[in-house]
């Protein structure tokens, strides 16, 4: 039984699965993209990394892959995943809206920029034929990568996410009639170029009509079905069923299994079983899409980089420039702001995932000679190990192009002066009873936030408050510290607790401070720095849990009341005892220090 089982399959399987589960943590752990983590270890751990020291090293078998095809299988899986859930975000009506940027922008950007590569690829020498090859799949971008790391910066929605998407289809969308040319251009049809590549078009769009016309029909029926026999197993192997079926049909037609898988993810965020298959697939397309990365990072061969590193590093700068220059000039041709422009053109600028598959035909098909395509893709895998880090750049230059916003007038609006009030920091739910009970017994106070949509929807509801940092002096001058008779702090966060209360006594050393505290730890140390009373909330609580029990329980009210409100006394001055004693310790270390 043992000798039927595909051991080089299974060692590699585990490779990556191991990967997976524990270099992946701990890149997350560093504060790096598990994408970086992928693709690095891709590199470290493939055949053309550690991988080629197997003979030397023996046991180098276990811990690298010994053939990239045991993982390209399920590698593509994982696109077919991400593209079939950002159909389900999309739904076909988005989708409508956004045809202008799909056809017009991103049918452009392929066209021009598959020509300018080609052009330049022409003047450097090589025939037309592998021009134009690497030209058309130089020019697509990494649907996977840019589209992983838009959603987890959650842009996916933003002017820049819209952009960057509606190219990317138009490029998945190119990727038939691309395939079509290699394989008329590998085997010489001459003047059947155009009829084949009409064929090929007509396929396609056949083969997505039957999807589309058969998942209107079939999807909800199925799922409805399905859900009503409430099997998660069941529902999981629908949802799987729908993925595959739908990219092979597409795949037989000539397209990209994700282009298949696309459609679906759209035909089924028109159901109410929208959201169930999203939650349900996230965890296999995670884990997936990083199979695919790990699969791109083997495809980098460290040799090659160290044997022409000037001229692997101009190529790969000079196609990141040209198509980011190219997209640059159709975007603002398009009305999409300079922020927007620079963020996609950065995103989309390095090459993408189909440049392994079309230039791998092409090299197969004896168009590109092997030593060329294999150059070609390790600048392609250079640009696309980059693209979270040309992210971050973007995302950084697009704030800094942004305009400055002209401040919301209820934002700039600043209290008349009083005297003898409170000053309420703080508009959540503690700050709103406090500032309720203010009311009802007449006492005028002036009320703050830091929160700029707090202040703006209070403010049109016709309440008095005020934007602003209670942690900023002159801002609680301007709130009229000076005449102030208390402040009342009703926020939770400590760090800015201490420093408001810093900033109040330095300025009104006999001002009334009433603080909300975490609990009897922070109350103490509240009582330590200045706060004239603290208000504990889990000590609070019990409080009024057990007067509520007490009273409960056939205790009089009053005398109930009465127990309580002497606890509390014996809680504060407990605390303040502590506070105190606190104090003479440390200011006898600092007199023993000196």
């Amino acid at each position: 039984m043992a000798a039927t089982i595909n051991i080089p399959a299974y060692s590699d399987a585990l490779v990556v699965l191991g990967t997976a589960g524990v270099v992946v943590p701990l890149v997350r752990r560093w504060g790096l993209n598990p994408v970086l983590g992928y693709l690095g270890a891709g590199v470290l751990l493939g055949p053309l990394g550690l991988g080629s020291f197997i003979e030397q090293v023996p046991p180098l078998y276990w811990l690298t892959v010994v053939d990239a095809k045991n993982v390209a299988g399920i590698a593509e899986l994982g696109v077919v995943f991400l593209l079939f859930l950002i159909g389900l975000e999309l739904s076909y009506e988005r989708l409508v809206t956004m045809r202008r940027l799909v056809v017009g922008l991103g049918g452009l950007q392929v066209v021009v920029s598959a020509t300018a590569i080609a052009l330049v690829i022409a003047a450097a020498g090589q025939p037309a034929a592998v021009a134009i090859v690497l030209g058309s799949c130089l020019a697509l971008s990494s649907t996977a990568i840019v589209l992983d790391v838009l959603s987890q910066l959650g842009r996916l929605t933003t002017a820049t996410g819209r952009a960057s998407f509606s190219i990317l289809l138009a490029q998945d969308i190119a990727v038939v009639p691309v395939l079509m040319l290699i394989s008329v251009l590998g085997a010489g049809a001459g003047g059947s170029v155009w009829g084949s590549l009409v064929t090929a078009l007509a396929q396609a769009a056949v083969a997505l009509a039957i999807i589309v016309l058969v998942g209107r029909v079939v999807l909800r029926p199925l799922f409805r079905l399905v859900a009503a026999t409430k099997s998660s197993e069941l529902f999981i192997a629908t949802i799987l069923f729908v993925i595959v079926a739908t990219g092979v049909i597409a795949a037989l037609a000539g397209l990209s299994m994700a282009l298949g898988a696309f459609v679906a993810g759209l035909l089924l965020a028109e159901t109410e079983y929208r959201k169930s298959v999203e939650a349900t697939i996230e965890p296999f397309k995670g884990l997936l899409l990083g199979i695919f990365f790990f699969t791109v990072g083997m495809g980098i061969d460290i040799r090659v980089i160290l044997a022409n590193p000037l001229l692997l590093i101009l190529c790969a700068a000079g196609l990141m420039a040209l198509k980011a220059v190219i997209i640059i000039g159709l975007t603002r041709s398009f009305g999409l702001s300079w922020p927007v422009t620079i963020e996609t053109a950065l995103l989309l600028g390095p090459g993408g995932e189909f440049a392994f598959v079309g230039i791998g035909l092409a090299a197969i098909l004896g168009i590109i000679n092997a030593e060329v395509a294999g150059f070609v893709l390790v600048v392609t895998s250079v640009t696309m190990a980059l693209i979270p880090a040309l992210a971050t750049l973007g995302s950084r230059l697009s704030s800094h192009l942004t305009p400055p916003k002209p401040p919301d007038p209820l934002l700039v609006a600043m209290p008349a002066p009083q005297s003898r009030h409170a000053i309420v920091v703080g508009y959540g739910r503690v700050g709103r009873v406090v500032s309720k009970l203010l009311e009802v017994h007449g006492v005028p106070h002036t009320i703050t936030d830091s929160d700029p949509l707090t202040v703006t929807d209070q403010r049109r509801q016709g309440r008095e408050i005020y934007y602003g940092n209670g942690a900023n002096q002159p801002f609680l001058m301007a709130c009229g510290l000076k005449d102030a008779a208390a402040v009342i702090i009703t926020i939770h966060t400590k760090s800015a607790i201490d420093e408001i209360v810093r900033q109040i006594r330095q300025a009104r050393p006999d001002i009334l401070i009433v603080s909300r505290a975490r609990d009897g730890e922070h109350a103490r140390h509240l009582y330590e720095i200045g706060v004239s009373d603290a208000v504990p909330e889990t000590i609070e609580a019990s409080l009024q849990l057990s007067e509520a029990a007490l009273v409960g329980l056939g205790v009089p009210t009053g005398a109930a009341i009465a127990s309580i409100h002497e606890q509390r006394d014996l809680v504060r001055a407990d605390l303040q005892r502590a506070a105190r004693k606190a104090g003479q310790d440390n200011s006898r270390g600092v007199k023993t220090q000196a």
